[in-house]
């Protein structure tokens, strides 16, 4: 399977379970795609407006907006796609409605149909990325108007029913131009031109509902570009003193009553043991995620790790998950 910087990818699907940082890691890919200088589309579906928290900018509309320019000439733009903006664009395309399309909207026949109809609303709402992805310059070169689209889409437990646009469809329209349209985008979902990468912690909830994201998209023939373990963090202990720790017997509280003397440091038993309670959180944790590691090193797919990061992504830190992506190879 192609790496996660396979240069066929123009459109990434960014999922994973609730919790794991979806958002944030949709966000640092996008910058990441954009410090290579490339015009980067950033788009999400779910009306949360988590882009702009995570960018820290004002809510995004219906409309691309320039959020990032780049050093290297790349440009970051964002758009919130909305199922009844959609879907009314949709109607004067299609069928040419003008004022009427506002006269549905106005007695609840919009709401109705991006409701009743799930199906629908997910052709509409992908419809948007996917008319992004496809769109050209004018003139004689007529190249891609954005080098890469990130699809900041709905978490693992929702993304096949999201992405299997085909399969919801045929039960509302079977003909007409809305099937078109969702066989169009079933054909851009599992083609080279896009990967769909799944975010995750490593631990076992997450990394199981990761494995399980991933048989279902090869069910589906998507292709996962890479699995991202986010919130890493480092190893401070050594082996022998992971054991020690975890023994937390008298030794291991010689030890570090003798440690922290020798940095000029006392310490009581309320010290001691709260730093021997840290230090068992800290062992389990790093000895947990070794393990859940392990697993998804076994998997056919590119893995990239994104470090925890104490403060948040606020003062550098989503440029620092970028510039690790980056380092990567990835997106």
């Amino acid at each position: 399977m192609d790496g996660p910087s396979d240069p066929r990818v123009r459109l990434h699907v960014v999922t994973g379970k609730g919790g794991t940082g979806k958002t944030t890691v949709a966000a640092a890919m996008a910058l990441a795609l954009t410090a290579r200088g490339q015009r980067v589309l950033l788009v999400e579906v779910e009306g949360r407006q988590g882009i702009s928290q995570v960018l820290d900018v004002a809510p995004l509309g219906d409309t691309e907006r320039l959020l990032v320019t780049d050093p290297s000439g790349g440009e970051l733009l964002g758009l919130a796609v909305d199922a009844k903006a959609a879907l009314l664009e949709y109607l004067q395309k299609f069928y040419k409605l003008g004022r009427a399309g506002t006269v549905l909207e106005k007695v609840g026949a919009v709401d109705f149909a991006t409701t009743i109809a799930p199906g629908v609303r997910d052709v509409l709402l992908i419809g948007k990325v996917y008319e992004a992805v496809g769109r050209r310059a004018k003139g004689a070169r007529k190249r891609p108007v954005y080098d890469a689209v990130v699809l900041d889409a709905p978490p693992s437990g929702r993304i096949g029913r999201f992405l299997a646009v085909n399969s919801e469809v045929s039960e509302v329209a079977r003909v007409g131009p809305i099937r078109t349209q969702a066989d169009s985008i079933t054909r851009l979902l599992q083609s080279p031109t896009t990967a769909v990468h799944v975010v995750t912690l490593l631990e076992e909830m997450p990394v199981q509902e990761t494995l399980d994201t991933i048989d279902e998209l090869g069910g589906l023939s998507l292709r996962v570009g890479s699995v991202v373990a986010n919130g890493v963090r480092p190893p401070l202990l050594t082996d022998e003193v992971e054991a020690m720790i975890l023994d937390a017997g008298p030794d291991a509280e010689a030890a570090l009553v003798a440690g922290l003397g020798a940095v000029g440091l006392r310490a009581g038993p309320a010290t001691v043991t709260g730093l021997l309670r840290e230090g068992t959180e800290h062992t389990l944790r790093a000895r947990l995620q070794e393990e859940q590691g392990a697993i998804l090193d076994e998997l056919p797919v590119p893995m990239l790790t994104l470090p925890h990061l104490p403060d948040g992504t606020e003062d550098g830190g989503l440029r620092l998950l970028a510039d690790a992506l980056g380092e990567q190879g990835g997106p």
